[in-house]
């Protein structure tokens, strides 16, 4: 019996600890691309699936329903016939609310049209090592697992997520020397590629905005599904935080990135809520973006 105890034992550890910590989900859409068989685009997706998924990302452990729902969307626009592709990455996650089946989406970003360039063989692995830039493909969605990872990790730890930011980053500086777009502050005069979002993201400017993740999350989400008023207090809150950092710097990319994922979410939590709340919200998100509809929302609830 004991000897039966202790196999059991032994495989539901090995189990346990080697589960990873993303569930993600990855769609390729080669429609544009004509006259090119199917079977390199599903085996690149089979791959990026594996990559993501297994993985194992940080030193910590995950249960199997502790992983973070991502999905890896790419719709490309080129391939040479050979080995050279190109096209369009968006990326999402969410986070689970407390004693609730609602899902937060913690980031849903496109990059611009045609900034992802990557050579992909059909039957070659996909390396990756943080220390050394291998594969544009590779370094891009390992950039974003980290990008996921610090994003999932402040909304539970007020900048809990610092050290998977950081990996991020030295993602950008192995990059430095490729051909590949996307890496390099000189290629975006508007500010709006992958090294700016990371450099905005640790920035001490954007602060704020990383403690708005953990008060909005942690503080505001979580604490709705039992006390709703309590909750949506401390989310009307944190919009100061937004405020703040937009008074510092307008053009955050981070931020820009922040109310393109939020907006929506947020129009909803206000949608019974007293109109005065309301117009203190409508107020703050409404001088940060003026032309957003879903701002508008807030008070319309159209």
């Amino acid at each position: 019996m004991r000897k039966f105890i202790l196999i059991f034992l032994v495989i539901f550890t090995v189990k346990y600890s080697t589960a990873q910590e993303l569930n993600c989900s990855v769609v390729v859409n080669h429609s544009r691309i004509q006259g090119t068989s199917i079977e390199v685009f599903q085996a690149l997706q089979k791959d990026i699936f594996e990559f993501m998924n297994n993985r194992q990302w940080t030193n910590n452990v995950f249960a199997i329903n502790e992983r973070i729902e991502c999905q890896i969307m790419i719709n490309l626009s080129k391939y040479n016939g050979v080995d050279k592709f190109t096209g369009t990455i968006q990326v999402q996650a969410n986070r689970p609310i407390f004693n609730t089946n609602y899902k937060s989406i913690l980031i849903n970003h496109k990059e611009k049209d045609d900034l992802f360039e990557f050579n992909y063989v059909e039957g070659q692995s996909l390396e990756f090592n943080e220390n050394t830039h291998i594969s544009n493909l590779t370094s891009t969605l390992a950039f974003y697992a980290y990008i996921i990872l610090g994003l999932d990790y402040d909304s539970y730890a007020n900048s809990g997520g610092t050290a998977y930011f950081q990996k991020a980053r030295q993602i950008v500086n192995n990059a430095q020397g490729t051909p590949e777009p996307g890496w390099k502050a000189y290629e975006s005069s508007d500010e709006t590629n992958r090294y700016y979002l990371i450099e905005n993201i640790l920035s001490s400017t954007n602060v704020p905005l990383r403690r708005f993740y953990y008060r909005y999350h942690r503080l505001g989400l979580d604490v709705m599904a039992d006390k709703t008023d309590i909750g949506r207090t401390e989310i009307t809150n944190t919009f100061m935080l937004m405020q703040k950092v937009h008074r510092s710097k307008p053009d955050s990319y981070f931020l820009k990135v922040v109310m393109t994922t939020k907006l929506s979410e947020i129009a909803n939590i206000y949608s019974e809520a007293p109109m005065l709340e309301k117009k203190k919200v409508y107020n703050i998100l409404k001088e940060i973006d003026p032309t957003s509809p879903k701002v508008e929302k807030i008070i319309s609830g159209k």
